[in-house]
């Protein structure tokens, strides 16, 4: 019995494994496929010999690695960046959501959505442009600064500006967009809990913490969790254009480390090295922070 209804079920869902055969393909092309070439870490890879018959070295690309100082420099920076990003982005992201949901004019709530999003549709290379418009030595703000106080700041050559640049233009350009998931998240609230606390006389500040924030809680949980498993990432673009020699120091991070490491100077099994590091790093991260959501009562990812 079991068996003749096998193909009649496939037979109805058909379409939608039509659906998914684009993403189930583009993730075994480009993300399952391209694993095997982890084997490189292992190993000093030669163009001329191939990966097969490139000479096996072990964890020597480890030891390399974690012994130079620029591991530590690469950690920090990296870290710093992803811890500013949940504790400043994904908060803002939160509060824009709870404020266009609060919004009751339809029209209004619409064009603000629409003006929001649209920046996340921008290149990095606009949202770079726009920046040394504004934040340049002949910017905007430099412009008003010379007339007002009769001085410049360095803000695009400068450590200290580097990291409140990089999360500003984070929220300018992707705050919107991710906002999107929490408003569907917010649609599923029940209208009749904030009737009923209308009535027990709660405000709408009360009704937010007591019924909104609760009911939008799995989706922020899971949410984080995603965010922590690419706390090792950077925005490789956005760094990338950022980066100068005069912020080195701060703007030095994984992702542009492997960079230069691997497609300047063509060290290909040491740019692996950093890679896999990072990959487990983040595995390891999103493993605890799920375990730690499922311990608070959250059902977590896995």
């Amino acid at each position: 019995m079991q068996r003749t209804l096998r193909p009649k079920r496939f037979n109805q869902l058909w379409p939608f494994y039509l659906l998914a055969a684009p993403g189930i393909l583009y993730f075994l092309v480009f993300h399952y496929i391209p694993m095997s070439g982890l084997i490189l870490a292992f190993k000093e890879y030669s163009p001329f010999k191939g990966i097969m018959d490139s000479p096996w070295v072990g964890l020597d690309n480890f030891r390399q690695f974690f012994g130079t100082s620029d591991f530590y420099i690469l950690l920090k920076n990296t870290l710093l960046i992803s811890l500013l990003n949940l504790i400043i982005y994904f908060p803002f992201t939160i509060l824009l959501s709870l404020l266009l949901n609060e919004v009751r004019l339809k029209v209004f709530k619409r064009v603000s959505q629409t003006i929001v999003y649209l920046p996340h549709f921008l290149s990095w290379v606009v949202i770079y442009g726009i920046t040394i418009s504004f934040f340049g030595p002949s910017g905007v703000i430099n412009h008003y600064l010379s007339q007002w106080f009769d001085g410049n700041a360095n803000f695009l050559v400068s450590n200290e500006w580097f990291r409140p640049l990089v999360i500003f233009q984070s929220i300018w350009k992707d705050a919107g967009w991710g906002t999107i998931i929490f408003l569907a998240a917010l649609a599923g609230i029940n209208p009749e809990q904030y009737e009923a606390a209308k009535v027990d006389g709660a405000s709408r500040l009360q009704s937010i913490w007591h019924i909104t924030l609760p009911g939008i809680k799995s989706t922020i949980v899971i949410l984080l969790l995603l965010r922590l498993g690419s706390s090792m990432d950077s925005n490789f673009m956005q760094i990338f254009l950022m980066t100068n020699s005069l912020n080195l120091d701060v703007s030095n991070v994984f992702d542009l480390f492997v960079y230069h490491i691997g497609l300047e100077q063509f060290n290909y099994s040491f740019a692996i090295t950093v890679g896999m590091f990072k990959s487990v790093a983040s595995l390891i991260l999103v493993v605890g922070a799920n375990y730690a959501a499922k311990l608070l009562g959250e059902e977590g990812i896995f």
